[in-house]
């Protein structure tokens, strides 16, 4: 085998997927609540982003960034806010290097805290504010620094910031994703908020997996009141293809000059026009997305097992945590023709594609009744 195999994949091979169901090669049908990872926020094979995405390839492909794209500006605009600026990229991490190459740039040597079990990339600057160690710690050194405190945790937070005077920036997840579909606490938010006012702190808020209307708003930092700096997404903003963006605030569009940061590929026009198709369906759907991220939860709550410890998350964001791992979970969800995603060994995370449907969500309880008892 020539590919170099770093992941634990599934053992079949996909024929089509539709909504949110994947078909194998076999005749068998899966029920996905990965979409993508959360990148499919309209499902898989959504007629009107292949539509999109189809027209313009057989206008052309790639440009490179000698080239404004016709659908830069309109993406853009629907994903900032007024005074706020876009620059895209192709991925999440890459929207993390990005963000701390403009706060190296603001603050020089100053520190950057980040949090436990927070997730912003695996690159090398990335993982030098990423709080999974097991992932991070055998690349050391990485960029010198960074400062971890512990999430959810207002005394560590205190005290980080209290030994680290230097601190003037610090990257946030508000709702974690691979750390377990944890949300902040509002004690940790109010303390997070005074100690950015008390210090001049930069804040980026992290989007990548939250962003984009998972939580039933733009943003998740919208359920906090947070006001950041920086944001970075990724994930769901290209349809399918890769795409990310940092989105700038006040200071912050500032600090680029021509020359500092570039890519060749991004904004790649094909995923551009996905965005663009999904972002304005995704912008009328925040009342239901709401509407069904509830009724979800409701439904998980409702599950009746010894082996659940905590339902949580926002939205369409929602995590079960087990009260210890069962063995084979994973295959055991497959025979039972969903595909599982566990993240920190014991939550199973839900990215659904946000516009299931309430009778889709019912057809998953009933699936993860077997499954979980």
């Amino acid at each position: 085998m020539r590919y170099l195999k770093l992941y634990n994949n599934f053992e079949f091979t996909i024929e089509k997927a539709e909504g949110v169901y994947i078909y194998d090669t076999e005749g068998n049908k899966y029920f996905d609540t990965f979409a993508g990872i959360g990148v499919l926020a309209l499902g898989h094979s959504h007629p009107e982003v292949v539509k999109a995405i189809s027209s313009k390839l057989e206008r052309y492909a790639h440009t490179s960034n000698y080239f404004l794209d016709e659908d830069t500006e309109k993406v853009a605009e629907l994903i900032t806010s007024k005074g706020e600026k876009a620059f895209f990229v192709n991925s999440g991490t890459e929207s993390t290097e990005l963000a701390l190459k403009i706060i190296k740039k603001k603050i020089g040597d100053a520190k950057i805290l980040f949090f436990s079990n927070s997730f912003h990339g695996r690159t090398l600057g990335a993982l030098s504010v990423n709080g999974f160690p097991g992932i991070r710690d055998q690349f050391k050194p990485l960029l010198p620094g960074t400062v971890e405190a512990e999430f959810n945790d207002i005394e560590s937070l205190k005290e980080t910031a209290a030994a680290n005077p230097e601190i003037k920036a610090v990257f946030f997840e508000g709702l974690l994703g691979s750390g377990g579909v944890q949300p902040a606490s509002a004690e940790f938010i109010a303390e997070l908020k005074n100690q950015i006012a008390a210090n001049g702190w930069i804040l980026a808020c992290d989007e990548v997996q939250a962003g984009l209307y998972r939580t039933a708003k733009r943003y998740s930092f919208e359920h906090f009141d947070l006001k950041p700096d920086l944001i970075t997404v990724a994930k769901a903003l290209g349809g399918g293809l890769p795409l990310g963006a940092v989105i700038m605030a006040g200071e912050m569009k500032n600090v680029l000059e021509p020359g500092d940061h570039g890519s060749t590929f991004a904004p790649n026009p094909l995923a551009l026009r996905g965005a663009k198709v999904v972002l304005e369906e995704l912008k009328d759907m925040e009342a239901s997305i709401a509407e069904r991220g509830e009724y979800f939860l409701n439904k998980l709550k409702e599950l009746k097992s010894k082996k659940i410890k905590e339902v949580r998350g926002i939205g369409l964001m929602l995590g079960i945590e087990l009260k210890e791992e069962i063995p084979n979970l994973r295959d055991k969800a497959q025979q039972e023709g969903i595909l599982l995603n566990i993240v920190k060994g014991k939550v199973i995370r839900f990215l659904p594609a946000l516009n299931i449907t309430k009778e889709e969500i019912d057809e998953l309880i009933e699936k993860l009744k077997i499954i979980l008892n």
